[in-house]
């Protein structure tokens, strides 16, 4: 299986998860942030609202936590401008590289994600020269042992999903991003917390890589992740298992 859910696999199995969490509520937070401002600070008349709330109840970001910003949103206390980027690039054996960030400073943040790519084997594109060959989707993501797969695939077909794959990695719920909010909940109340979820850049094709492409594209995407201004990351590969399980030990 290929793209974010190998990469949040490995992620996941890796160490440091409690710094990780931390900076993932961030970015989770910081994405309602910027949703607020982008229309009305009100969920029932912002779609984009919708979903950063969505998924960051999906990751267990605190209701609390949730509530406060909301609050700063609506009382325009909170001050902060974020502008919107992306990169793209390549990595290691011709992987196409999606780089979504949030940054109050673009100078930096540009200079950063320049020498992590540089630093890691990768080279920054033209924009426009990786966008194409991603999709942009919500994805949510159960264990195996929630449900057969074809009780998965009925289950995500009657609620309006997209698509749904399952192997041994689990089952991938994908829908529109405007029914992400919908679809969440849904499942959330059927089958419970997923195993991770949010919106994604699906590639539409993607590139089978080796075991040493493997470890310095991983070594890429773990640099651009734990970059504070770097919301998500999409790569088009596609890796074995046998290799994810060597990288992973």
């Amino acid at each position: 299986m290929a793209g974010h859910s190998k990469w949040a696999n490995i992620q996941h199995r890796k160490g440091a998860q409690d710094a990780k969490r931390a900076k993932r509520f961030a970015k989770l937070v910081r994405e309602i942030i910027v949703a607020a401002r982008s229309g009305q600070p009100d969920p029932e008349h912002n779609a984009r609202l919708r979903t950063a709330i969505a998924a960051a109840k999906s990751q267990s970001v605190p209701k609390e936590n949730i509530e406060r910003v909301l609050k700063k949103a609506q009382g325009g206390e909170d001050n902060i401008n974020y502008d919107e980027l992306r990169y793209e690039g390549f990595g290691p054996g011709g992987v196409a590289l999606l780089v979504d960030a949030m940054t109050d400073n673009r100078n930096r943040t540009a200079a950063e994600v320049r020498a992590i790519f540089s630093k890691h084997g990768g080279a920054l594109g033209e924009t426009g020269s990786v966008n194409y060959m991603f999709e942009r989707l919500g994805a949510i993501n159960f264990s195996v042992s929630i449900a057969t797969n074809e009780e998965m695939f009925e289950v995500a077909l009657d609620i309006g999903a997209n698509d749904c794959e399952s192997d041994s990695d689990g089952h991938d719920i994908y829908c529109d991003p405007n029914d992400f909010g919908r679809i969440s909940e849904l499942l959330n109340k059927q089958f419970g917390a997923p195993n991770h979820s949010g919106l994604i850049w699906k590639p539409q094709t993607t590139i089978t890589i080796t075991e040493d492409t493997a470890d310095s594209l991983f070594k890429l995407m773990e640099a651009l992740d734990d970059c504070d201004d770097v919301q998500s990351v999409a790569a088009n590969f596609e890796v074995s298992d046998d290799i994810l399980k060597k990288l992973s030990a």
